[in-house]
């Protein structure tokens, strides 16, 4: 039974960029079947954490529950458990804080990856990473908060200074969106991205090229790839786009739809 579900979850993936994802969670799922108990994932991205459902959807006796340290974190852990374990799993996420003199440098989200990346520091072992003018929350594995205490002391250009913070101060994420209702020549992702995020088609096809935009977490690879409800775009410098409804069409022949942008 195991074997065959393992086989229809990878070939299901294989070919997409959640492929070594899915084998890695399969693996964990069914470890967690065979001692009974649990096992925990890395952090995951929203692609990842549907990855995780679907895995947990297809083996009888499995559940799964996410946590990324704070309400409405987007990069998650995932526990997989056995269903007739009876304990409480940890989800051995710590935040740690790194501040910096905001008055003489500006940083952000990805002058803070780099720095971390720069470190040797796995993705998946980072969680949020939320920043203000002068610091930034890193949520991440509780095992390497002390090396970050230790050895993040540059971002940038920026000498910086690190702590161990308290989970609790976090606040939950409040996103602010805007409701975009625009006709397009059809639903390719090139037409939404150009009437979602405000620029041309041309200009919308040039950042395909460039990997900058992704549909439901996984790379855009063709600009005549087709979009449907439900479906979430993401470009990187430019947030995220949600397609919230398509009306039909209109009686010069083009779509209406109903789109919601993250700010």
């Amino acid at each position: 039974m195991a074997s065959g579900q393992r086989d229809k979850i990878i070939r299901y993936y294989r070919g997409t960029e959640g492929a070594e994802t899915a084998e890695r969670l399969v693996d964990l799922a069914e470890q967690a079947l065979r001692s009974q108990k649990f096992r925990l994932t890395d952090f995951l991205d929203p692609f990842g954490q549907e990855i995780a459902e679907t895995i947990a959807a297809n083996y009888p006796g499995l559940a799964v529950d996410f946590d990324g340290g704070y309400p409405g974190a987007e990069r998650c852990r995932a526990v997989f458990k056995d269903k007739t374990f009876g304990g409480t799993p940890g989800f051995e996420i710590a935040v740690v804080r790194a501040q910096w003199n905001g008055q003489f440098v500006r940083l952000g989200h990805r002058d803070v990856l780099g720095a971390l990346m720069g470190l040797g520091i796995e993705r998946g072992k980072l969680g949020d990473i939320l920043a203000t003018q002068e610091s930034a929350r890193l949520l991440c594995d509780a095992k390497i908060a002390p090396f970050l205490i230790e050895h993040l002391t540059q971002i940038g250009a920026a000498g910086v200074q690190c702590s161990e913070d308290d989970l609790s101060a976090i606040t939950p994420k409040e996103e602010r969106a805007k409701e975009i209702r625009a006709t397009v020549a059809s639903l390719r992702v090139d037409s939404i991205a150009a009437a979602g995020f405000g620029f041309s088609r041309s200009r919308a096809a040039a950042d395909i090229k460039a990997e900058k935009l992704k549909l439901n977490w996984q790379s855009v690879r063709s600009a005549s790839q087709l979009v449907k409800e439900g479906d979430v775009l993401s470009m990187r410098g430019r947030g995220r786009l949600e397609v919230e409804e398509v009306r039909g069409q209109t009686k010069k022949g083009r779509t209406s739809v109903v789109l919601k942008r993250y700010l």
